[in-house]
């Protein structure tokens, strides 16, 4: 039996607000413990260059919102915010960006677009979630970040250039010789 409608909203509309509260901070692992069940399991394909799957509470605070994202990560000056959401009985679709740092001359964001896939599992906490982004884009987007000074060395050398090899590595495979 699905959970009270204003319970699953309050719980997005939760993170929502910890998200802004995560970049005042620049620490996002706390998340793991407030929003997520001890056995959450956490998806991650990365457009099909790299699968991250993370078992449970601890595996999330390790990789998604530890290694991924908390000080030192290369992501810092980046946002996440949540834009919408929907929700069908436990099941919640959030749109986010992947907002990279500073603005563009025409004073628009440089961003991307992602969605979530999130299952209610009561207790204000989450059962299961997965993301999915435009890894192509993001690339493109760090590119003009780079170009424009906006990113992070550390974050090029351990996040962009390894996910550009995987994105090449993965459509190379059936491509006739030129």
């Amino acid at each position: 039996m699905p959970y009270p409608h204003e319970e699953v909203e309050d719980s997005i509309r939760r993170l929502a607000e910890a998200f802004k509260e995560c970049e005042r901070r620049n620490s996002w692992s706390w998340l793991a413990d407030e929003f997520y069940h001890e056995d959450c399991v956490y998806t991650c394909p990365y457009a099909g260059a790299m699968l991250v799957v993370a078992n449970g509470r601890e595996e999330i605070r390790t990789t998604h919102y530890g290694r991924d994202m908390d000080v030192g990560s290369g992501w810092e000056g980046w946002s996440f915010p949540i834009i919408s959401y929907a929700i069908n009985g436990d099941q919640i679709i959030s749109r986010w960006l992947n907002r990279g740092p500073g603005k563009r001359k025409d004073g628009s964001h440089y961003e991307t677009h992602g969605v979530s896939f999130i299952t209610y599992g009561g207790d204000g906490k989450f059962s299961s979630q997965m993301d999915l982004f435009d890894a192509a884009h993001q690339m493109k987007l760090c590119d003009e970040l780079e170009d424009a000074g906006l990113l992070s060395p550390k974050l090029k050398e351990e996040w962009v250039l390894p996910m550009k090899r995987r994105l090449i590595t993965m459509l190379e495979h059936n491509l006739p010789q030129a």
